[in-house]
């Protein structure tokens, strides 16, 4: 029997905008407990959520599914994201690129 347990869990990249006091201050807890920002965040959103029994109740309804999104999400990393096939130079652009600039 493992004596640890791995859970795995979804990650995705968002992009935020912070005051320069609180971008300071997440920085500084990341330090004070050891973790990075991103875990500080994680965890003070996942326990203002636990937390708060009107948004607990919104999410019971039907409204919580209608909401949009306004976080913005970045695309997922060349790791797991399929790599485009590299673009061929057509046989001017080769001829062109690799011969020096002449000056007139």
């Amino acid at each position: 029997m493992p004596l640890l347990e791995v859970v795995q869990t979804r990650q995705i990249s968002a992009s935020i905008r912070l005051t320069d006091t609180t971008a300071t201050q997440v920085d500084q807890y990341a330090a004070f407990i050891w973790a990075c920002a991103d875990d500080v965040v994680e965890q003070a959103l996942a326990y203002v959520f636990s937390k708060d029994r009107d948004f607990q109740d919104l999410l019971k309804t039907p409204e919580a599914r209608k909401v949009s999104s306004t976080l913005r999400i970045r695309k997922a990393p060349a790791a797991e994201a399929p790599e485009p096939m590299p673009q061929k130079l057509a046989p001017a652009s080769v001829a062109a690129a690799s011969s020096p600039a002449k000056s007139a």
